[in-house]
């Protein structure tokens, strides 16, 4: 058991205009319901009644959490590996388009083992990134030689002294929402470029899976992110949205997950079929894909 921390005002925007929005399992650890919220002023939606950082801890302890054991079994986590050979080149590039440099300080926030950290590394970046897991800072050590930092350090960093911070599917596991994006503003300089892919509830695999779409992921995940609950964030810290990007893989990722939720195992024809859904509607817009890049720039 665990003390909850129950919102009585939105986390995101502070409105007192929050309400009940549906009830999704914890399919990954514990299979415990979460009552996930919803703000009616801007939009965001949030696990309510969550573990504190001090009590959270062992819903992240699974040999399936990829991000923190870059386990290999199973199919989907050896698609996500194959994927993810890809990915880190294009977010590596992605870094480049948006700063106009080929290299400067990056900050990664969120590491898990280090893999884009390591990449950024040996392009030449003078690279600083933070991981709270410390099973995940062994694994960054041991496949990497790289030394990842608590997150704590964020809050003591010299003001200005990066030019680009990243968050790979982070930021909605933040409990101090508010300070990380104080400190975002603190530690960049005008003009300074910061990089945050989260899920979006507002997609169409979202909108077919309901309460079992896997990128709820409760209570690992205290916030659901919308674009329009995005871009109000940013604008109350300082920050300006200047590109949005859709995650692609993301779509036939979630969607295999969720198939495997619900039917126990996964029905990959139905779930490639959501994930192309998904990834038509991003075509004509990206705030329409499963997850995605909001690359910002402080203003």
């Amino acid at each position: 058991m665990f003390t909850p921390i129950h919102h009585y005002h939105c986390p995101a925007c502070n409105s007192d205009k929050i309400e009940y929005a549906l009830t999704a399992k914890d399919h990954t650890v514990s299979k415990e319901d979460f009552d996930i919220w919803h703000c009616n002023q801007c939009s965001i939606r949030f696990t309510q009644d969550i573990p504190t950082i001090d009590q959270i801890g062992p819903y992240y302890q699974s040999a399936n959490y990829i991000s923190h054991s870059n386990t290999k079994k199973g199919l989907i986590n050896q698609l996500y590996h194959l994927v993810r050979n890809y990915t880190l080149g294009s977010k590596a590039r992605l870094v480049k388009k948006y700063s106009g440099q080929s290299t400067g300080r990056i900050l990664d926030i969120g590491a898990g083992v280090g893999a884009f950290a390591s990449t950024m590394k040996e392009q030449g970046w003078h690279t600083t990134a933070l991981e709270p897991d410390s099973s995940a800072r062994a694994e960054a050590k041991k496949q990497y030689g790289i030394d990842l930092m608590l997150p704590n350090e964020l809050y003591s960093f010299e003001p200005q002294i990066f030019d680009v911070i990243t968050m790979w599917h982070v930021l909605e596991h933040v409990h101090d929402l508010q300070g990380y994006w104080k400190n975002f503003n603190r530690v960049l300089p005008v003009g300074g470029k910061l990089i945050i892919a989260v899920p979006n509830y507002t997609s169409s695999d979202a909108e077919h899976y309901g309460a079992i779409w896997a990128a709820y992921d409760v209570p690992r995940h205290l916030y659901h992110f919308s674009p329009a609950s995005m871009a109000q964030l940013a604008g109350m810290h300082g920050f300006s949205i200047v590109a949005t990007q859709p995650m692609w893989f993301d779509s036939f990722y979630v969607a295999m997950l969720s198939e495997q939720y619900q039917y126990v195992v996964t029905r990959y024809l139905p779930a490639f079929w959501q994930g192309l859904k998904s990834n038509f509607a991003a075509i004509m817009n990206p705030n329409k894909c499963s997850s995605v890049i909001y690359i910002l720039q402080k203003n």
